[in-house]
């Protein structure tokens, strides 16, 4: 089963946690001094938050899948719809060790797909710094179109 993944750019992670620890009625699953996470059930979400971000706000959704399966028909989806994608295997990012694919819709905001393989000591690469590893989602011009090598 597909969960959603939200992921909001914070300026204040304490007032933040709070706020939408009211909203959803549950405490984060995981909280770092830079990062929380709360895996709900009602809604089925994945929601983070992270000081992390260029700018507050929206920093990316995506789709949590449960097995590498799913990931695989995700990345279908990207490729028959001719979507630009970047695909992340065995990454480490919001101190979890990951496979993901990523892309960013018209509009520009950045989509991922990833299977969740294993937690991680640390938050994982900063997508300002250069790497083919990179944690949070690549630049628009970074990604390539995996279906026509573009």
């Amino acid at each position: 089963m597909k969960r959603l993944h939200v992921h909001v750019s914070v300026d204040n992670l304490a007032d933040s946690i709070r706020f939408y620890s009211a909203l959803f009625a549950s405490e984060p699953t995981v909280t770092k001094p830079d990062y929380a996470k709360w895996m709900l059930e009602d809604p089925r979400v994945n929601f983070a938050l992270s000081m992390r971000g260029s700018k507050p706000g929206l920093d990316h959704l995506g789709v949590q899948v449960e097995s590498e399966e799913e990931l695989g028909e995700m990345q279908a989806r990207l490729a028959s719809a001719e979507l630009p994608v970047e695909a992340q295997i065995g990454t480490n990012c919001c101190y979890a060790k990951s496979d993901k694919y990523w892309t960013v819709d018209p509009q520009g905001i950045a989509w991922e797909s990833y299977h969740t393989l294993d937690a991680a000591p640390t938050y994982g690469e900063s997508r300002d710094e250069p790497s083919a590893s990179a944690c949070c989602a690549p630049t628009p011009t970074t990604i390539t179109f995996l279906n026509r090598g573009k």
